[in-house]
């Protein structure tokens, strides 16, 4: 069966042409060791040797899966066909893929290649000479000989040549790195958002502009900025990225994280700090690109970047966060979201992946399916799952695949739960509690029964969407799946073994452990049945209930009903859970109590309702509370 990977080639950032009789053992080997040196992936062809009349196939597909051709133009190398022919093929693709060409003119006159005189026009004319089949091809060779010779490149000739072999890879280096990113190898969909970046930035202004980058953890902002970062260096005097710099406060304090921050941005690596005015002083007339990557204090913002006279005109700051407040406290609001990939770009994404393994097309496709269904379109679970997937077996990855479904990765769950601890106590309270009970309910309706409860709810919501960790469509509250995951497993973390331990349930098999072996805790605060899960009668009675003198929220409902109010109390049905008698709860807390289904005519006698916010019972048998 067709391997999933076999429509793809491997991507080089190099290829390097030359005539090998000339420079294989000195300059080009000189200077692909180099080129390798600095992590730039190179196709060298060190055994030169003209076997036929014409390029293999393989060469040719080098050339073409290459973003840069270089070629070093040496004295002997118009008299190899070989040489020309390959040189043809990459002018071709110069024209056709928008390959960038390098020539290094090696101890020949650049004007000699342009017009062929000397030693290439009297390669040319032995060409000529040979064959009728050089003779076709011989206008072809001088053209690609002219347009090579055109272009922008070096003269080797009175140079020192290590020094010369230097300044050809850092310049080859830094054009790999100011490519758009949407030539660049598994950069899926960032050509464009660094386009949207770019108009935010409005890099002809001369104002001195500020930029936030906010979105979920794990979604993309520090590739994006980095990307962006890359392309646009160049227009800039001095340039800084600063990565994780929220890591570096906390590690390293304020001073010396001011003194990195200076450093890297005059290339210096002793300097003697005054406090906060050295950096004014010594960047105010510099026009300087800065990237502060993952801010969570507004500290940082306050002691790096201050006010805009800091800088000079033109200078841009890009500062990535998850905390859109943050952005506000300190002035930003040009603020671009970044959004997740599309189901287009995350199997384009995803794809990179199988290339490293041999994975039959079926199989490629179902796997795909259920790691896109899991991740998303969060670029951080799908390159998670995508790096070691990929090398298991069918029966191991399904098998790991079910296991999420009960047990989030821990390095996505790690990336996530920083969000979460950067809330306050009662903003927690809300973000679990959506997690564990309220995903795509009424914003008003949870509003209603979280105020009741004591947490500023309006607030917090507040909190949480500035955190990126809900959104809001419709008035309903949303929230991406891997977060709900890490939310609920914050819960199960309370007590890995016993659930009654933990303060919210929602897992039926929990609830029913818990109720059915009287192992409920005082730490329970809500409780959420799904009927529809129940596969035998659960008994509800007040010894199970007896020490839940915390109970916030109890909801016993059944997922198959839509309607939260129900006027048609006499549709009645049998609930499968069984309330005993003498069912008595402590209702002191209890804010939500929504009974499916409830089997008897009236509420206990001890019922007080005094505060609850909700009392709804579908489906019930009640006749009088």
């Amino acid at each position: 069966m067709a391997s999933a990977s076999s429509t793809y080639q491997r991507r080089y950032d190099v290829f390097l042409s030359f005539r090998g009789e000339d420079t294989r053992n000195n300059f080009t080997a000189h200077l692909y060791e180099a080129l390798c040196q600095k992590g730039i992936n190179t196709f060298i062809d060190d055994h030169k040797l003209e076997r036929g009349q014409v390029i293999s196939p393989e060469l040719f597909t080098a050339i073409e899966n290459s973003l840069f051709s270089v070629v070093v133009l040496s004295q002997n190398y118009a008299s190899s066909r070989w040489c020309l022919d390959e040189l043809v093929k990459i002018v071709d693709c110069m024209k056709s893929r928008g390959q960038r060409v390098l020539p290094i003119f090696y101890n020949v006159d650049p004007s000699d290649v342009k017009k062929q005189r000397g030693i290439f026009g009297e390669a040319l004319a032995k060409h000529d000479q040979e064959s009728l089949e050089n003779k076709g091809r011989m206008q072809s060779w001088k053209d690609a000989l002219t347009q090579v010779a055109n272009l922008s490149g070096w003269d080797s000739r009175n140079k020192n040549e290590p020094l010369l072999i230097k300044e050809i890879v850092t310049t080859i280096l830094n054009k790999l790195l100011s490519l758009s990113v949407g030539d660049i190898e598994n950069m899926v969909g960032l050509d464009v958002r660094i386009q949207e970046v770019e108009m935010r930035l409005c890099l002809e202004s001369s104002d001195i502009l500020m930029l936030g980058i906010w979105g979920m953890g794990g979604i993309g902002k520090t590739t994006l900025a980095k990307a962006v970062y890359n392309k646009i260096r160049s227009q800039f005097e001095m340039c800084s990225f600063f990565e994780n710099i929220g890591e570096d406060l906390a590690k390293k304090g304020l001073i010396r994280l001011q003194q990195k921050f200076l450093s890297q941005l005059l290339e210096e690596s002793n300097l003697n700090m005054n406090g906060l005015t050295s950096i004014k002083e010594r960047l105010c007339s510099k026009k300087v690109l800065v990237v502060l990557d993952n801010v969570n204090d507004p500290l940082i913002l306050k002691s790096l970047v201050g006010n805009q006279d800091w800088f000079g005109r033109g200078s841009r700051i890009i500062v990535t966060t998850r905390d859109k407040r943050l952005l506000a406290s300190h002035g930003v609001f040009n603020i671009y979201e970044a959004r997740r990939f599309s189901n287009k770009e995350a199997f384009e994404f995803l794809t990179h992946y199988s290339l490293k393994h041999e994975l039959s097309i079926d199989d490629y496709m179902e796997f795909s399916r259920e790691v896109l269904g899991y991740a998303q379109g969060l670029p951080l679970a799908l390159e998670v799952l995508g790096s070691f997937l990929f090398s298991m077996t069918r029966e191991e990855w399904r098998n790991h695949l079910n296991k999420l479904k009960c047990t989030p990765n821990l390095k996505i769950q790690e990336v996530l739960e920083i969000s979460y601890d950067g809330l306050g106590y009662k903003e927690k309270n809300i973000f679990l509690d959506i997690a564990c009970f309220f995903k795509r309910e009424n914003k008003d309706y949870v509003i209603e029964i979280l105020d009741g409860c004591g947490f500023f709810s309006l607030s917090g919501i507040r909190a949480l969407l500035d955190k990126s960790l809900i959104t809001i469509g419709s008035n309903m509250l949303m929230m991406h799946d891997l977060i709900q995951e890490m939310g609920r497993e914050i819960v199960r973390r309370l007590s890995l073994e016993e659930p009654g331990e933990r303060n919210l349930l929602w897992f039926h098999e929990d609830i029913y452990d818990a109720l059915k072996r009287n192992t409920a805790s005082e730490k329970i605060e809500g409780i959420f049945l799904n009927l529809s899960h129940l596969e035998e009668t659960l008994d509800f009675t007040t010894q199970a209930f007896s020490r839940m003198s915390k109970l916030r929220l109890l909801k016993v409902y059944n997922s198959e009903d839509t309607w939260r109010n129900f006027k048609d109390t006499s549709n009645k049905e049998k609930c499968r859970v069984n309330f005993s008698k003498d069912f008595k709860l402590c209702y002191d807390c209890l804010r939500c109590l929504y009974l499916h289904g409830y089997s008897f005519k009236s509420l206990p006698s001890d019922f007080n309702p005094k505060n609850l916010v909700e009392l709804s019972m579908p489906y019930s048998h009640i006749q009088q509370l």
